[in-house]
């Protein structure tokens, strides 16, 4: 998941998209979005145990 989301970020770099915010706002959201994705992947991992 986290390289999914460092590749759409250079891709977007390269694409000039991010190009034209900071840097630290494009960090700071590649952050929050890192975080909403290891949290999604934490609750569908512990949704699908067996109980």
């Amino acid at each position: 998941m986290l390289v999914l989301v460092a590749a759409l970020l250079l891709l977007g770099i390269v694409l000039g998209t991010v190009a034209h915010i900071p840097l630290p706002l494009t960090l700071a959201a590649a952050t929050v979005i890192g975080c909403w994705l290891l949290i999604f992947a934490v609750r569908e991992r512990t949704s699908r145990r067996p109980r």
